[in-house]
């Protein structure tokens, strides 16, 4: 149940209460108001009825009517004797003034009321029915000792008392109705700032949270600290103001990172040429040194190749961390799949490699070196972590969506572990358990992938099982807002120059 019902509810079921405490309250009150009038007007009536009964007859006669029922006697007023001896008799003042005798029944009821006591109250049952009634002892000048007994009816209390309950249950349902909708009213508006509260944080859930400026101009515009709302927002703002700067510095620490990867990368290069180039002249020009050192500098300089190849992957994800390296053109897919097949065909023929693409030409947008070396590392990736005679095929495909194409790179291998699949696109990640390192890699080439195909505005996606591992790639067949803003705001930069070669891929360590 959300908060607002159960306010509403809250709200609702307190006024219903209250109002059932005050109508309860309302009815015992006026009844007992009501029955000590009636007990008031009893004592009088009672006191009429005992002067005018003791005075007697003064023919010694049993006492009539007129002594029974004096004036001044209200409607409904009942006067009942009991003589010493066994004598009895009552009479009622009806509506009209007339008069009508008690029975039996009641006679014998009424005999029942204690001389003395409180005024009580009495079922006489027929047409009479609850009575407030009290006895007193009346000497009779005539007859004797008697006991008067004198009731007024209790009718008009319970009247009195049915309609005001008829009034409360009306008060009480129209403050129920009243009630649910001024709660729902008040409540709404008060919440509403919380409400706000929750859209925002419901806002920053969903956005991506990669650059610290997505948080800039998200705020809570309720701050008042003097409501409880208004200090969850401003906490809430200070919240985001702790994230953003949280993000902000972890963007300069990973630009630092990267910083110095691409310096150290650019710079290592022209050193590890001259080892090479120095390596390789050795080698060649040693004709009369001994066989261990020609293998020596045979390593060193395979070695120096293996470590260039490297950093030159690590340029490369440093300048696509930046946004370079990427030059979007028309660019032929079908062709580019048929140059890497035939490549990989030639560095290992043991591995069958089958094509399955559209007799029609598949274009899309973007950099035929880059998307190249995407399709050469996945094939590598395939045949070098799989055994000899892996069956690889490699496909194009619209994709599901409808939008763009679909690069799939499927083998017939021992499949990659469950476990390592959510960091198998990381850089310097290693499978060493779940696939074959016989060839080493530096574990460069998927992040390498992963890199250039979001530098695209795509997506690369893995599936494994033992017998089936397919790697896909969605390419949009349109360039990416994002890149098209970047390449009209700044020219490519003339350092982008350096880049690798198109034929460029981590995990083959020896390109000889």
């Amino acid at each position: 149940m959300t908060l607002r019902r159960r306010l509403v509810l809250s709200i609702v079921a307190l006024v219903v209460a209250v109002s059932a405490v005050i109508g309860a309250g309302s009815i015992i009150a006026l009844a007992s108001i009501q029955t000590g009038t009636i007990d008031g007007q009893l004592q009088k009536a009672t006191s009429r009825a005992s002067t005018k009964f003791g005075q007697g007859d003064p023919n010694g006669q049993r006492p009539n009517d007129d002594a029974l029922q004096p004036l001044g006697q209200a409607a409904g007023t009942l006067t009942a004797y009991y003589v010493a001896g066994g004598g009895a008799g009552g009479i009622v003042l009806n509506d009209d003034g007339s008069r009508s005798f008690l029975s039996s029944a009641q006679l014998d009821r009424l005999g029942d009321v204690k001389v003395g006591v409180d005024p009580a109250t009495m079922d006489l049952q027929g047409s009479l029915g609850r009575y407030r009634v009290a006895a007193v002892q009346v000497d009779n000048a005539g007859v004797g000792n008697a006991v008067l007994v004198v009731g007024l009816p209790m009718s008009p209390v319970y009247e009195s008392v049915r309609s005001l309950l008829l009034v409360v249950i009306l008060v009480v349902a129209a403050a129920l109705v009243a009630a649910s909708v001024v709660a729902a009213v008040v409540v709404r508006r008060s919440l509403r700032p919380l409400e706000r509260v929750a859209e925002t944080a419901s806002t920053v859930a969903r956005m991506p949270l990669e650059r610290s400026d997505a948080l800039q101009d998200v705020r809570v515009p309720d701050t008042d600290p003097r409501t409880e709302v208004g200090r969850v927002g401003s906490a809430f703002n200070r919240m985001l103001g702790h994230i953003a700067g949280a993000m902000q510095a972890r963007e300069r620490s990973e630009q630092k990172v990267r910083q110095f990867v691409a310096d150290a990368s650019h710079e290592l290069r022209t050193p590890l040429a001259s080892v090479r180039g120095y390596a390789e002249l050795t080698r060649r020009m040693g004709g009369d040194l001994p066989k261990d050192v020609v293998y020596a500098m045979g390593r060193i300089e395979s070695e120096s190749i293996r470590m260039t190849s490297m950093v030159e992957d690590l340029l490369l994800l440093a300048r696509l961390d930046e946004g370079r390296e990427i030059q979007f053109d028309d660019v032929d897919l079908t062709g580019l799949v048929f140059d890497a097949v035939n490549d990989a065909h030639a560095a290992s023929p043991e591995h069958p490699i089958e094509v399955d693409v559209p007799d029609s030409p598949v274009v899309v947008v973007g950099d035929a070196a880059r998307l190249h070396q995407v399709i050469v590392n996945l094939v590598t990736n395939a045949r070098t972590h799989t055994p000899d005679g892996t069956r690889i095929t490699v496909g194009l495909a619209p994709s599901d969506s409808g939008s763009g194409v679909d690069l799939t790179v499927r083998d017939t291998g021992q499949g990659i572990d469950p476990e390592f699949l959510p960091k198998l696109f990381e850089r310097f990640a290693r499978a060493d358990s779940s696939r074959s390192r016989s060839a080493g890699s530096t574990g460069l080439g998927l992040a390498i992938v992963d890199a250039v195909v979001q530098a695209h505005g795509g997506s690369v996606d893995v599936t494994s099982e033992p017998g089936d591992t397919v790697f896909t790639v969605h390419l949009p067949a349109e360039q990416p807002a994002d890149a098209a803003a970047a390449a009209t705001a700044s020219p490519a930069s003339p350092e982008s120059t350096d880049a690798p070669a198109a034929d460029t891929w981590s995990d083959v360590p020896n390109r000889t």
